[in-house]
Formats: C-alpha cells, sequence, structure tokens
C-alpha cells in the first residue's frame, strides 16, 4: 500500500480514537513525519551487525529524528487537550502512551523500504507505556504491524533497565511476557555493566533475545576489571538464550573491546566509515 494511503489510515484511526480532526502524520519526499505538540518526529535507523562479520547486517535500531515544529493556530487548542502531559495525576500515562505509539507508528512505516531485507527493527518502549497499560501488551502495535503487511517476529521489542524501576520489575516482565506471546522478540538495554543478582535474575527471568550496552557508559566506568565484567556478562547472556549487543561504537579500541569480550553483535559510527 503506498505510504500516502498508510498515513491517511493513520490518521484516520487517530482522529477516530481520540475525537479529534487533528492528523498527526505527515508524508513529505516519501518520509514520515508525525506530529505531537510543538515537536515532529521521523526516524532514523542505526545499523546492527554481527561482530564477527561486521559486514552482514541484521537489524536496524530505530531512533528518534526531533524538530520543531510551529503549532497551527486551529488546532492549538485541541493538541494542548490531547497530548498535555499529565504526569501529576496517580498512573495516568496517556500522554506517554500516545507518545510511544506514535513514535512506533512512524519508525515502522519508514522502515517499510527495508523490510524486503528481512531484517528486525529494534524499537524502544518506554517502561511507563508498559506499566500503562494493563493488558494484551503489543495488541495495538500487532494491528499497525498486520495493517502494513509485516509480521510481529520481525519486531525486537527493547526496554532500558533502570534502578528507579526496579520495584515495577514483575509488572515489567509481565507485560515483556505479554509481547512475546504475540510474536515479538524482546530486548533488555542496561546503561551500566549489569553484575548485581537483581539484573543476573531479570536477565534469567525473562530470557530476553538480545541484551545491550552503549560502549559509551562503558568509558565512564574503565577499569581493570571491566574486560572480566563483560566476559561474565556475555556468558550469562549465552547461557540464558540470548545475544549480546555493544552499542554506539565510534572508535577502534570499542570495536576490540566488542569483539576480544565475545559481544555477538555491534552498532556505532565506527562500522560506518568506509576506511575502517
Amino acid at each position: 500500500m503506498p505510504l500516502q494511503n498508510l498515513a491517511d489510515y493513520f490518521n484516520d484511526r487517530f482522529g477516530q480514537e481520540h475525537h479529534s480532526s487533528f492528523r498527526p502524520f505527515l508524508l513529505e519526499n516519501q518520509v514520515i513525519s508525525t506530529l505531537f505538540g510543538q515537536i515532529k518526529i521521523s526516524s532514523l535507523f542505526l545499523p546492527i551487525r554481527l561482530a564477527q562479520k561486521p559486514n552482514e547486517i541484521i537489524g536496524h535500531a530505530a531512533k528518534l529524528k526531533v524538530s520543531t515544529h510551529e503549532v497551527q493556530y486551529l488546532y492549538s487548542d485541541e493538541i494542548e487537550n490531547l497530548l498535555s502531559h499529565r504526569a501529576h495525576q496517580d498512573n495516568n500515562f496517556e500522554s506517554i502512551i500516545d507518545f510511544d505509539r506514535l513514535s512506533r507508528t512512524t519508525h515502522m512505516l519508514n522502515y517499510l523500504p527495508l523490510t524486503h531485507l528481512q531484517n528486525s527493527l529494534f524499537l524502544e518502549v518506554d517502561p511507563r507505556h508498559i506499566l500503562g497499560i494493563k493488558k494484551d501488551h503489543g495488541a495495538y502495535f500487532e494491528e499497525v504491524i498486520n495493517h502494513c503487511g509485516l509480521e510481529t517476529k520481525n519486531i525486537v521489542i527493547t526496554m532500558t533497565v533502570s534502578s528507579p524501576y526496579a520495584k515495577h520489575y514483575p509488572a515489567l516482565i509481565a507485560g515483556l511476557l505479554n509481547y512475546r506471546i504475540r510474536g515479538y522478540k524482546i530486548a533488555l538495554k542496561f546503561d551500566y555493566v549489569a553484575q548485581d543478582k537483581q539484573s543476573f535474575d531479570l536477565i534469567t527471568q525473562l530470557s530476553p533475545y538480545y541484551v545491550s550496552l552503549s560502549a559509551k557508559s562503558l568509558h565512564q566506568q574503565s577499569d581493570e576489571t571491566l574486560a572480566k565484567k563483560l566476559r561474565d556478562l556475555n556468558a550469562r547472556i549465552e547461557i540464558d538464550g540470548g545475544q549480546s549487543i555493544l552499542l554506539q561504537i565510534d572508535q577502534d579500541s570499542d570495536a576490540k573491546l566488542a569483539e576480544s569480550t565475545g559481544f555477538n553483535l555491534v552498532q556505532g559510527s565506527f562500522y560506518e566509515d568506509p576506511s575502517n
């Protein structure tokens, strides 16, 4: 289906769900952008490669491209009411849920030209979105995927592990397992070298398909035992049936660290430089 037809479909769907005439999805130069308040979001896709064969791409991590957008006068009050941040209300995640859904739909539409490769699309989901949905996680987006003629098996739901959410881990695990039941792959993203029992338990309980770390975060944690910690973490991930990813590799030393400590997959600007 042509992108314009898909943009029209999702605009109509948004209008019906929110009882609104506002149409957030725009098609400009064969790229989908989406309006959310005073910002316009689009997509950037970062290749994820085999660590031992960097020329082989197994998927792409979707990232938001954000720019400002002047709100049209006729829509300004309506946008404010629809998508206002209402964090002061306990357990009210409606704005986060809206933003997550709009973002992921935008990424999916922009990824369609690459789907012939049968690679995986890694989509980040805010923990607050998972907590805000009480049941049937992934059902809404499954309808989006099906309407585009795609399959959930090519979508990787990625959640960043953060200590403030530790007390909510049971609910987060339950939500992520709901995604898995629908055929999605699950990924956990750590901002630190996960060595504590709670993190290992989370990996063991969830058995994610992927576990990732950022090379940039390792620069702040560098010590004599870093390589051993990474090898231990990668061994644990492998035991639990997953694959490890080192993200944001921008220099040769990071690439060598990924290779020497057993990461399965890599991503970063280092691999996009033809001279490397």
